[in-house]
C-alpha cells in the first residue's frame, strides 16, 4: 500500500508518519494493510526516525511537483499557517489554493480513486461584522472565514467536495482546532500562543499571551487530532457520508484556565512566567473563530473531545 503525506515532516504529519508506519492500517474500509511505501512530501526531510525507515520516500520542494505512481491514499497536511497567509497573501494563495488544487489533479490522474484527507481548520468560521458572533457552531453551520487562511481553506474543502462529487477522489475534510500543546519552537501561526503560554514555561522560559485572558478558544490535543484525521481515512464512503467537511471535536476552554491548568499540574507559580501583553492583531484573527462546537457527526465515527486541559498538560509532560 502507498501512501503520501504532504507536510509529512511537520509536528502533526510526522505524528501521523510515525503513526502509519507502526503497523497495518485500514483505509476507506478495507481491511487493515502494511504501508509498503510512504511519501513525505516536505520542503524539509523527515524526522530522523521517520527518515531512516527503508519504506519511506522524501519528495521536496513544490507540491505542484510529479509524486510519482499512484497511491491508495494522500494525507494533505501542507499549507501555509494562519498568521502567515493573512501576512503574506501570496504565499498563502500558491500553497494553500494552489497547492491543493496541484494534488488534487495529481489524485484525478489515477485509475482507481484515492481516498484523499484534506486537513482544514476551524477558521472557516467566523463572526461576520456585519452579523455578529457566530455562536455555537454545529455540523451545519455556515462557514464565514474572517481571515485570508479561512478563506483557504474553505476554498479548498469545496475542491475536495467537487473532485469527490465527480469520482476523482473519495474525498473527506476534516476541520481542525487549535492543536495545543505543540512541541518545537513557536510558528507563524497566530494561534501559535496557545502552545507557547504552556510549553514555554514549562521549560522555564517566559512567553507571552497576546490574547485577553478569558477569551474563549477551541482546542484539541495532538492525539485527538490524529485521531480525526485517521479515522476519517478509515472508514467506507457510506460511512463518511456527506461531502462536507466534518468538524472535529473540540475543548473549549481559555488562556486564563490554561495557565491555571498548568500550575495545577507543573507546580504553584509556574504560570508567572506568562507576560500578558495583548496584540491586536492576533486577537483579531484568533477571536474570529468560534469557541464552541456540537459535533454529533464526529461522535457518531467514535470521536471526542478532550475531558480537560490538565489532562493535555499531563500528556504533554509524557510525550
Amino acid at each position: 500500500m502507498r501512501v503520501i503525506v504532504t507536510g509529512g515532516a511537520g509536528f502533526l504529519g510526522t505524528l501521523l508518519c510515525r503513526r502509519l508506519l507502526a503497523g497495518p492500517v485500514g483505509l476507506g474500509g478495507a481491511a487493515p494493510a502494511e504501508v509498503t511505501r510512504l511519501v513525505v512530501v516536505d520542503l524539509v526531510a523527515p524526522a530522523d526516525d521517520v527518515a531512516a525507515d527503508p519504506r519511506v520516500e522524501h519528495v521536496a520542494g513544490e507540491l505542484t511537483r510529479t509524486l510519482g505512481e499512484e497511491a491508495d491514499a494522500i494525507f494533505h497536511l501542507a499549507g501555509v499557517v494562519s498568521g502567515a497567509a493573512e501576512a503574506d497573501f501570496d504565499a498563502g494563495m500558491h500553497t494553500n489554493l494552489d497547492g491543493t488544487r496541484a494534488v488534487l489533479e495529481y489524485a484525478r490522474g489515477h485509475a482507481t480513486p484515492p481516498v484523499l484527507v484534506f486537513t482544514s481548520s476551524l477558521a472557516v468560521f467566523g463572526s461576520d461584522p456585519a452579523i455578529g458572533p457566530v455562536g455555537t457552531v454545529d455540523d451545519d453551520t455556515l462557514p464565514r472565514p474572517q481571515s485570508s487562511y479561512g478563506i483557504q481553506k474553505f476554498v479548498g474543502e469545496q475542491l475536495v467536495a467537487d473532485y469527490t462529487r465527480k469520482g476523482f477522489v473519495r474525498g473527506r475534510s476534516v476541520r481542525l482546532m487549535t492543536v495545543s500543546v505543540r512541541p518545537g519552537r513557536p510558528n507563524a501561526a497566530a494561534s501559535s500562543f496557545l502552545s507557547g503560554i504552556v510549553r514555554e514555561p514549562l521549560a522555564g522560559e517566559r512567553a507571552i499571551c497576546p490574547a485577553p485572558p478569558d477569551m474563549p478558544v477551541a482546542l484539541s490535543s495532538p492525539d485527538r487530532t490524529l485521531d480525526g484525521i485517521l479515522r476519517a481515512a478509515e472508514v467506507d464512503d457510506a460511512t463518511w457520508g456527506s461531502r462536507t467537511a466534518m468538524n472535529l471535536p473540540a475543548l473549549t476552554t481559555t488562556p486564563r484556565e490554561m495557565t491555571a491548568a498548568l500550575d495545577r499540574v507543573a507546580g504553584a507559580g509556574t504560570s508567572d512566567l506568562v507576560d500578558w501583553v495583548e496584540d491586536p492583531a492576533v486577537v483579531a484573527i484568533v477571536g474570529s473563530w468560534p469557541p464552541r462546537f456540537e459535533t454529533p457527526r464526529a461522535h457518531a465515527l467514535g470521536l471526542t473531545a478532550d475531558t480537560t486541559y490538565d489532562d493535555v498538560v499531563r500528556a504533554y509532560l509524557h510525550r
